[in-house]
């Protein structure tokens, strides 16, 4: 195959690169055939190229995604890190400041005027239960990775957040509300409504919904997760003090989230599945609203 000539110069003028003017430039583009200095060479196969042709086969060059979006990245799961790390100082914090619990923990009574605790609820852990903490993180590293190369890290991060909020949500929803004023006597009765929860619990058990969901989409086998996930879901509702609520409600959170995006999977479809999570999101929002709106004001 015949090269194209590269440009000819006139005798008396110097080849300068065309990004740096006021460098001599003796080597050419192997691709281009313009002058290149050395600053804005880069390595080929054979000689070197130029930034603008590097960057324009790039822009030519389809990025490879997985069948939910994910994107290939240097291995590390930079969201599932982050998430950890924040627990971890959440949790230095609360027990070097005790405020930081009752600052940040989620009672459904709180969540109409102070709804952020929802979400900074998730990243808090028992102060006194080191375990609790380790048992939340050691899940969130065994699944946490492989979702996030699964779904890339904006989805990634998103679905947790998410199903975070869900947990806030199932306990909401489930915890008795008063319908009208009571006496001293009949508070007792609603004592689920003031009481305070925390963990990332509700968002690991919507990790795993999520999970298995994608999993079934792939063909591929989910039986021990079942297994964690019964042991884990009795637990809840068997010991006092577990709100199993938020585990209930993360998960369907999850399972719907992942259904969204195993069912909206190809090209075309990714695209909806942030907007998908927006209507969730809504939807998580409404039923909390409609919780409260059946509550009256003092209590809220």
């Amino acid at each position: 195959m015949t090269e194209p000539a590269p440009p000819t110069w006139p005798p008396d003028q110097v080849p300068v690169c065309p990004r740096h003017p006021d460098r001599e430039s003796w080597v050419r583009c192997q691709r281009c055939a313009r002058p290149v200095c050395p600053q804005c060479q880069r390595p080929a196969a054979v000689g070197v190229q130029c930034v603008d042709c590097v960057a324009g086969q790039a822009r030519t060059i389809r990025s490879v995604r997985t069948i939910f979006g994910g994107q290939p990245t240097d291995g590390r799961p930079l969201v599932t890190y982050a998430i950890i790390a924040t627990c971890v100082a959440a949790y230095l914090a609360q027990v070097a400041m005790p405020a930081v619990t009752e600052d940040f923990s989620f009672a459904p009574v709180q969540g109409w005027h102070q709804p952020w605790r929802a979400l900074t609820s998730a990243f808090l852990h028992s102060p006194s239960i080191i375990l609790h903490l380790a048992l939340n993180m050691l899940f969130l590293w065994q699944i946490g990775p492989y979702l996030e190369g699964l779904l890339g890290r904006v989805r990634y991060a998103a679905l947790y957040l998410l199903t975070a909020l869900g947990g806030s949500t199932g306990v909401v929803v489930a915890a008795s509300a008063p319908t009208h004023l009571l006496t001293r006597a009949e508070l007792g009765e609603y004592s689920t409504w003031g009481t305070s929860v925390l963990g990332a619990s509700g968002a690991v058990f919507g990790l795993f919904g999520a999970l298995l969901v994608l999993n079934r989409h792939l063909g591929r086998s989910s039986a021990a997760l079942y297994a964690v996930l019964a042991v884990n879901l009795a637990f809840g509702f068997l010991y006092p003090g577990i709100a199993w609520q938020a585990h209930l409600g993360g998960l369907v959170t999850g399972v719907s989230a992942a259904t969204a995006v195993s069912r909206l999977s190809t090209p075309a479809g990714r695209r909806w599945h942030l907007p998908v999570f927006a209507v969730l999101l809504v939807l998580l929002v409404a039923a909390a609203v409609v919780k409260y709106l059946g509550v009256p004001d003092v209590y809220r």
